[in-house]
């Protein structure tokens, strides 16, 4: 990863709409994860592409020729077999309407469950089952070692680093939001403090430490429990005790200069998670161009714009580094629709108005404010494949060349969209005496991905199930070019490639 004046990480989402079904609009997670799993995967020779040049408007229709990216031989080659089979698994799945509802009704289950025998963490076969399956695909590991020796192998494949969130999650039922409560006193505040705030600070600080160069730490502050939640939901500055831990991670942050992805999560305590990103922003993200606080704005929102313009603006007026970590949305099942873009295109359009803007460092009909553009760093999350082509061809432009584009996907999916980019980094650099100075300017390829126990991932397993409901067509392009690879290698086994 590199931070220049402008930097740029960008994540997508996607979700399900009444006149027009979504296709690929999110990123996210895959590989490895078992204590039993292979060695880190070896890279096959990565095919060659050539690289466009010049700008090109964000709204424009990118076709092949125009972005000049495919690579010549199957992106998927770089993946190992084992990897390419659980995704043919798992997109099969998620773009069947006859399998999916049942396999989303037992992730349900198994990620509510109290009872043991549903609960991985204490039921071995149950565990073994979904680690060397979902967990496997998605997931880091639950440990040190199984989490480096995936983070080695993505990395030993192409891939500039990883996003890495500790699993543990809370998603609120409507019933639980209204609900809420301050738990700020008493025996309530003690057990907040031991029970969730606690685990919730050391497992993010062994993130951190996770971490190496060139990563991005993600932190879900719903993870840290009912305190959290109500203060969010409420505005509220976090509660002193986790005030100090949040204070702590980033500290640690900063000193180990591993940026931390502040994540969206539901709109009932969206406003109060933009509030404190802001807050933090301030306080670290003080070096010109170099963000260690990343906001996340979901594109799907109709607020979007106006919420990420207005803090463009407060970065422009009072001199810091805005992070932002651009995705299109997650929370489908849970955000009042209302409030959604009516259609995909709308989100699409919205998409790519950001990110042309954020790349450019320039105003434009999505954003707009009468300020000077701010220095920002970008992370582009997407699964959608033209949006990434549109963003890798402005950013090939030299007038836009300072800019620093990371783009990524979830481990797990859209290793098409992936595998693509790792291709045109090969192309940057083969043949080239300059290669290592281009290779600085290229957009980096990520993976995003978490690691715990295969119970404390449940939740987020279920959460990229339902993603997958929502974005049919794009799974179904996964699926097809998963098992055009599986094709590609054995007609290559009996010497007919």
């Amino acid at each position: 990863m590199k931070m220049t004046p402008s930097g740029v990480l960008c994540v997508t989402g996607r979700h399900r709409y009444s006149q027009i079904s979504s296709t690929d609009l999110r990123t996210r997670r895959r590989i490895h994860g078992s204590s039993t799993r292979s060695s880190a995967p070896v890279a096959d020779p990565i095919a060659v592409a050539s690289t466009p040049v010049g700008g090109l408007p964000i709204n424009a229709q990118v076709s092949p020729i125009q972005t000049s990216a495919i690579p010549k031989q199957a992106p998927l080659s770089v993946l190992p077999l084992a990897t390419v089979l659980r995704s043919l698994a798992s997109t099969t799945i998620s773009s069947s309407r006859l399998l999916l509802p049942p396999s989303l009704a037992i992730m349900s289950t198994l990620a509510y469950s109290k009872g043991a025998l549903l609960n991985p963490d204490k039921n071995p076969v149950l565990r073994w089952f979904l680690k060397k399956t979902f967990y496997a695909q998605f997931c880091a590991g639950e440990n040190a070692v199984e989490v480096r020796r995936t983070i080695d192998g993505l990395k030993g494949i192409g891939f500039t680093g990883v996003i890495l969130g500790y699993g543990k999650e809370v998603v609120l039922t409507d019933e639980q939001t209204r609900d809420l409560s301050s738990s700020a006193e008493g025996r309530t505040a003690e057990e907040c403090n031991l029970n969730e705030i606690t685990p919730w600070a050391e497992g993010t600080m062994e993130t951190l430490k996770l971490a190496g160069p060139d990563d991005f730490v993600a932190l879900k502050f719903s993870g840290a429990g009912r305190q959290a939640l109500y203060a969010l939901k409420n505005r509220l500055p976090p509660p002193p005790q986790l005030k100090k831990a949040i204070d702590e991670i980033c500290d640690l942050a900063a000193e180990r200069d591993v940026p931390l992805l502040f994540d969206a999560e539901q709109t009932a305590i969206q406003a109060g998670i933009d509030d404190w990103t802001l807050q933090y922003q301030r306080k670290y993200n003080t070096k010109p161009g170099h963000a260690i606080i990343y906001g996340t704005y979901q594109a799907y929102l109709k607020i979007t714009p106006s919420t990420l313009g207005s803090h463009l603006a407060a970065a422009s007026k009072e001199g810091f580094t805005l992070g932002v970590k651009l995705v299109r949305g997650a929370y489908l099942g849970t955000d009042p629709r209302h409030i959604i873009h009516d259609t995909k295109a709308e989100t699409d359009a919205a998409y790519d108005g950001i990110a042309s803007s954020l790349i450019r460092r320039q105003w434009g009909p999505t954003l707009q404010q009468d300020v000077a553009f701010p220095r920002v760093s970008i992370l582009l999350g997407s699964h959608n494949l033209e949006s990434v082509r549109k963003a890798r061809q402005i950013r090939a432009s030299p007038e836009y060349a300072g800019a620093e584009l990371a783009i990524a996907q979830l481990q797990g999916m859209a290793d098409e969209v992936s595998c693509e980019l790792l291709a045109a980094k090969a192309t940057e650099q083969v043949g080239d005496p300059e290669a290592a100075a281009k290779s600085s300017e290229a957009p980096r390829a990520y993976k995003y991905l978490v690691w715990g126990t295969t119970k404390e991932c449940m939740k987020y397993l279920l959460r990229r199930a339902h993603e997958n409901k929502d974005a049919v067509a794009r799974t179904k392009s996964g699926r097809d070019a998963a098992w055009g690879e599986i094709k590609r290698r054995t007609m290559a086994v009996v010497g007919l490639a």
